[in-house]
C-alpha cells in the first residue's frame, strides 16, 4: 500500500483541460473582437473645437473636412503642413510616429447647422480661403452584422453548457435540468469509503453479528452457497432515533469490500411527476453494473409509507405511492437483482407499507433497543476515547446515572461535559463535570439569573418538597437523588430520580408513581390552601399515563381485560374511533376517578408528615439543591433501602 501511494504522488493523473471544438470557438471570437476593435479605431485622436480653431484654423492647416452621418466631421490637414517642424507636435498621431493619409483628427459636430455657423464665422475672423465641407453617410456593417449575431452567439453557448451538464452529470445526475430523473446516492467504494468499523459500533452486539453476516456473505460467497444458502436480499434497521442505525450503516460501509450506494427516502421525492420512479430505476441500474453492492436507504419511510393510508386526500397516482410501486419492482420483480443488498433504516415502522416488509424484499428486520447498563458502559467507553479524563471517572458510575439514554444521548453528554470542562479552564474533564453535563441534557441549562420573587420561590420549595417526601415514602417509585429549586430550561425545579431498567410495570407501580407525579401539587393545597400553574407538566404527564392504564393495559376493573392500544398505527389516520360512545365515556370518568384518588392519597400523605414537609421545604429555600443525603437526615432510609 505504501509504495502504491508514492506512485500516486510522483505521477499525478493529467488536469489538463481538454481542449474541444468550443473552446477554439471561445478563442477565435476573443481574438477576432480585440482585432476589430484595434482596426475599427486606428487611433485618431478627438479634438474639441476651441483645440480646432486655436491650432489648425488659424494656422491655415486644413485641407477638407467630411461630415460623417451628420455627427462627426473628419479634418484632413495640408500634405505640406504635415512634416513641417512647427506643426510636429500638433499633428504626431497616436499610434505612428509619421502622419497618416488622413483623417488626422476627429471633431464631434452636435448638430450640421451649429457646425456650419462657427466654421463661417471662423473663417471670417480670421481671413481665410474657404474650406470645403462634405457630407457623407457610413454604415458599419460590421457592428450590424456583430449586434444581429451577438445574441444568437449568447443563446447558443447557453444551450451547449446546459447540454454539456446534462449529459456528462456522471453517477448523482448534476443539478441541470435535463438530469432530475439520474439517481442522487453517494457511492463509497475501496478508494472513498467510510471511516467508521464495527469496532467503533458499541453495545449493539446482536444487530452488528446480523449484519456482519452481510458483509461476511459478500466477502466469502461460498462458505455459504455450498450448503444452499442465498443472500437476504435486504436488511432493514428499526429502532427509536439515536440508536445507532446510521452509524450501524456507516460501518458496513467501512468493513465492506464492495460499492456502497448511500442515498436519503427524502432525495427521491420531487414536486416532479415521475422523478421518484425515475431516480428508484438509475439507482439500482448503477448498482447492477457494480454488483456486488450494498445500496443503503436512510429514513426509508419517506418513501415507503402505507398506500392505504390517506387515499382520500392523496389519491391512487399520488407521486410517492408511484416511486414506492417502482422500488417494490425493482427489490423484488421479473428483474434479476442478484448481488444487490438493500440496507434501510427508519424508526417508523409501523408507517410501512406491508409489501416492502415482507420476505423476499427485506428478508430480516433487525431491530435496535436502547442501551441498558452493560451496553452504556461499552458507549461510554467508545466516546471517552478522545477525551481527557480524571483518573477518578467511573464509567459503570456514568452508565447508572443515565437510565433510558441512547447512543447519541451519551455522546452528546461526553461532549457536553468536555465544553464545560473547557469553560471552567480545567485540564482534564472531571466527574462533576458529567452531572452537570447529564443535568444539561436532561432539563436544559441552568438560569441562575432569573428573576423569582420570594413568594414564586416559597411555592416552588414546598412543591419540589412534596414531589420528593411522597415519593420518598413510597417504595414503588424510583430512587430520588436529588431535589433543586434553581431553573432550568422551562422548569422553574426539578426533582430527579433514577429510573430502574424494569421490562415490566404492574398496576401498584403505575399508582404510585401517580401519587408522587401529584405530591407537588397537593403540597400546595395542604400549606398555601389554593395551587398555581406551577403543576402543568404534572397534570400532563399524569394524564397520560392514567388513559394508558385505563385504554391500553387493561388496569381498570369495569373495562375489564380489553386494550385499544394499536401497535400497526392503522387508527392514528382513522375517522372511527375503536370503541363506542358510552366506552369513551367510561374511560374518561374511570380516567378521572384514577386520578383523583391519587391526588387524594398524596394529600393524606402530607398531611400525615406535614412538619417533615416544612423541614425539606425551608432547607431548600436555604440551599437550593438537596440531595438524597439530606433527605435521609431529615426523613431517614427508604424502607426499601433499609431491606435491600
Amino acid at each position: 500500500m505504501p509504495q502504491k501511494r508514492k506512485n500516486i504522488k510522483v505521477n499525478p493523473p493529467d488536469n489538463k483541460i481538454p481542449i474541444n471544438w468550443l473552446t477554439w470557438f471561445y478563442m477565435g471570437a476573443g481574438v477576432f473582437l480585440v482585432i476589430s476593435l484595434l482596426f475599427n479605431n486606428p487611433g485618431t485622436k478627438e479634438v474639441n473645437w476651441q483645440e480646432f480653431e486655436q491650432n489648425f484654423l488659424s494656422k491655415n492647416a486644413v485641407d477638407r473636412i467630411i461630415i460623417v452621418n451628420r455627427e462627426q466631421a473628419e479634418i484632413f490637414l495640408k500634405k505640406e503642413l504635415i512634416n513641417d517642424p512647427s506643426f510636429k507636435e500638433v499633428l504626431q498621431p497616436r499610434f505612428s510616429k509619421e502622419a497618416t493619409s488622413g483623417p488626422h483628427y476627429i471633431m464631434n459636430i452636435g448638430s450640421v447647422e451649429t457646425f456650419e455657423r462657427k466654421l463661417e464665422q471662423a473663417q471670417s475672423k480670421l481671413k481665410i480661403k474657404e474650406i470645403p465641407v462634405n457630407y457623407i453617410t457610413k454604415n458599419n456593417s460590421f457592428w450590424n452584422l456583430l449586434s444581429w449575431l451577438m445574441p444568437l452567439v449568447v443563446l447558443f453557448v447557453l444551450w451547449s453548457y446546459m447540454f454539456r451538464r446534462s449529459v456528462g452529470g456522471g453517477p448523482g445526475g448534476g443539478s441541470s435540468l435535463f438530469s432530475f430523473g439520474k439517481s442522487t446516492a453517494t457511492l463509497l467504494d475501496k478508494e472513498n469509503k467510510s471511516s467508521v468499523t464495527f469496532d467503533e459500533v458499541a453495545g449493539l452486539e446482536e444487530a452488528k453479528m446480523e449484519v456482519k453476516e452481510v458483509v461476511d456473505f459478500l466477502k466469502n460467497p461460498n462458505a455459504f452457497t455450498k450448503l444452499g444458502a442465498k443472500i437476504p436480499k435486504g436488511v432493514i434497521l428499526v429502532g427509536p432515533p439515536g440508536t445507532g442505525k446510521t452509524l450501524l450503516a456507516k460501518a458496513v460501509a467501512g468493513e465492506a469490500r464492495v460499492p456502497f450506494f448511500n442515498i436519503s427516502g427524502s432525495e427521491f421525492v420531487e414536486m416532479f411527476v415521475g422523478v421518484g420512479a425515475s431516480r428508484v430505476r438509475d439507482l439500482f441500474k448503477q448498482a447492477k453494473e457494480k454488483t456486488p453492492c450494498i445500496v443503503f436507504i436512510d429514513e426509508i419511510d419517506a418513501i415507503g409509507r402505507s398506500r392505504s393510508r390517506n387515499t382520500i386526500f392523496t389519491g391512487a397516482n399520488d407521486e410517492r405511492e408511484s416511486t414506492l410501486n417502482q422500488l417494490l419492482t425493482e427489490m423484488d420483480g421479473f428483474g434479476t437483482n442478484s448481488g444487490v443488498i438493500v440496507l434501510a433504516a427508519t424508526n417508523r415502522a409501523d408507517m410501512l407499507d406491508p409489501a416492502l416488509l415482507r420476505p423476499g424484499r427485506f428478508d430480516r428486520h433487525i431491530y435496535l433497543e436502547l442501551p441498558n447498563q452493560k451496553e452504556r458502559e461499552e458507549i461510554f467507553k467508545v466516546h471517552l476515547r478522545p477525551l481527557k479524563l480524571n483518573d477518578a471517572i467511573d464509567v459503570h458510575f456514568l452508565a447508572m446515572q443515565t437510565p433510558g439514554f441512547s447512543g447519541a444521548d451519551i455522546a452528546n453528554i461526553c461532549n457536553e461535559a468536555a465544553l464545560i470542562g473547557a469553560r471552567r479552564k480545567k485540564e482534564k474533564v472531571d466527574k462533576q463535570d458529567f452531572l452537570d453535563a447529564i443535568d444539561r441534557v436532561v432539563a436544559g441549562l441552568e438560569k441562575k439569573s432569573k428573576i423569582i420573587s420570594p413568594e414564586e420561590k416559597k411555592i416552588i420549595a414546598y412543591h419540589e418538597a412534596g414531589h420528593a417526601l411522597v415519593s420518598w415514602l413510597l417504595k414503588s417509585v424510583d430512587p430520588l437523588i436529588k431535589v433543586s429549586i434553581i431553573p432550568r430550561g422551562k422548569s422553574l425545579g426539578a426533582a430527579w430520580y433514577l429510573p430502574e431498567e424494569r421490562q415490566l410495570k404492574t398496576a401498584t407501580q403505575f399508582k404510585e408513581h401517580l401519587c408522587a407525579t401529584l405530591g407537588g401539587r397537593a403540597a400546595e393545597e395542604i400549606m398555601f390552601g389554593e395551587v398555581s400553574s406551577g403543576a402543568l407538566d404534572d397534570l400532563e404527564k399524569v394524564t397520560k399515563e392514567a388513559y394508558m392504564m385505563v385504554a391500553y393495559y387493561g388496569f381498570n376493573e369495569k373495562l375489564g381485560n380489553i386494550s385499544f392500544y394499536d401497535s400497526t398505527g392503522q387508527l392514528e389516520t382513522g375517522f372511527q374511533k375503536p370503541y363506542s360512545e358510552e366506552t369513551g365515556k367510561l374511560i374518561d370518568e374511570e380516567v378521572r376517578k384514577l386520578v383523583n384518588d391519587s391526588y387524594e392519597q398524596s394529600k393524606l400523605i402530607l398531611h400525615e408528615n406535614k412538619k417533615t414537609l416544612t423541614k425539606i421545604a425551608e432547607l431548600l429555600l436555604q440551599k437550593e439543591i438537596i440531595y438524597k443525603e439530606d433527605l435521609e437526615k431529615i426523613i431517614g432510609k427508604r424502607a426499601i433501602d433499609i431491606t435491600a
